[in-house]
């Protein structure tokens, strides 16, 4: 009997603490099984690059300030699914994220306002300020050189991936599935350049800015400004990239220089870097405030009205897992099929991943 393909996430890590449990597709009593891609991101037994084009100078990068609609789609991201053209923000179909490092031109785009005018990467400078023994501002040669430059495969998703799934349907950008990858960054170290300012005892908390305005074009006004605990910035896997995918960072993914901390929402990896305050609260910028980026403290049922003060800042992201190998519609008449994807875990390690064949009413060891 053929079968549909859903698309839909297809296998659970069902040791990992927070409970959550990501029903599968049956895809028959026949299954063949490989195992799915496991590790501390979306991560796999080798390295498979994919191809990406030479983005020196994006190609179409007119329609960067100009008017973009989901039909004309976004040069060099064939593929994707723009879902919104103002703010740019378009996923990536999951059989097109197959790859255990993520293509530049597959990665998805999520952003909260105008995407910056580029400029000469030699001329961009990242400012350390606030509650730092040494405030210091880089250029991004000044960071190669002065500190240890290293590459990193790094999971990226948005915090509303899934989000068109909910019932009731809430407010935002309707990401489906495909709001998540993992490619190869290049960079330095946060913590490295946090330890060589000297982060003072009173520091609370980073703020992060970046170059990019409100849609509105005000000037001087940003789009987004989120921040992270100081312990969370002092971790090693933080990163402050200049490369992506062995080339310079494409425009839409924060060209010259960004932020990537991983295993937390994207939100908190800031685009297009231009300054990285430390302050003594909790920082209270764009999209820091209000109902932006936060969850009940406690399960709720679907619909539960949560007081303000039950809601708390999202920081690591749950475990989720995708099956990647089928295109979502695919039917397939085959008794035996082999299937692969991906599982992820924020902070933490993927240890086992179990797969269902009759919508999680039993699992199967991979």
């Amino acid at each position: 009997m053929p079968l549909m393909h859903s698309g839909l996430p297809a296998a659970v890590d069902r040791r990992h603490p927070s409970g959550s449990e990501h029903r599968a597709h049956p895809y028959g009593r026949g299954l063949d099984r490989r195992k799915l891609l496991k590790g501390a991101g979306l991560a796999s037994a080798g390295l498979l690059f994919g191809s990406v084009a030479p983005f020196g100078r994006f190609p179409g990068v007119e329609l960067l300030a100009g008017e973009l609609s989901a039909a004309q789609g976004i040069a060099g991201k064939e593929g994707l699914t723009v879902l919104s053209a103002s703010p740019i923000c378009a996923e990536t179909p999951p059989h097109l994220l197959d790859d255990a490092i993520t293509p530049t031109s597959r990665h998805f785009v999520r952003n909260n306002g105008s995407v910056p005018e580029m400029i000469d990467p030699d001329d961009w400078t990242l400012e350390v300020h606030g509650l730092v023994e040494r405030p210091a501002t880089f250029r991004i040669g000044e960071l190669r050189s002065r500190f240890e430059v290293v590459n990193r495969q790094l999971v990226l998703e948005c915090a509303g991936n899934g989000r068109a799934f909910f019932e009731p349907q809430v407010s935002g950008c309707q990401w489906s599935l495909g709001a998540v990858a993992c490619s190869e960054w290049t960079g330095v170290r946060l913590a490295d350049i946090l330890q060589f300012c000297g982060v003072r005892r009173d520091a609370v908390y980073t703020a992060h800015e970046g170059a990019d305005t409100r849609l509105t074009g005000e000037k001087g006004q940003m789009a987004i400004s989120r921040g992270v605990p100081v312990a969370k910035a002092m971790d090693p896997g933080n990163l402050v990239a200049f490369a992506m995918n062995g080339r310079p960072l494409h425009p839409l993914h924060g060209a010259p220089l960004r932020l990537l901390v991983p295993g937390w929402p994207g939100s908190c990896s800031q685009k297009w870097l231009t300054r990285i305050g430390l302050i003594d609260r909790v920082h209270d910028g764009p999209r820091m405030t209000g109902q932006s980026y936060r969850v009940p403290a406690h399960p709720v049922l679907p619909g539960t009205e949560v007081p303000a003060e039950s809601m708390e800042i999202i920081h690591a992201m749950p475990v989720k897992s995708l099956i990647t190998s089928i295109a979502a519609g695919s039917e397939i008449d085959e008794r035996v099929i082999d299937v692969a994807g991906h599982a992820w875990a924020g902070e933490r390690t993927v240890s086992e991943v179990e797969v269902s064949v009759d919508r999680g009413a039993t699992w199967i060891a991979s």
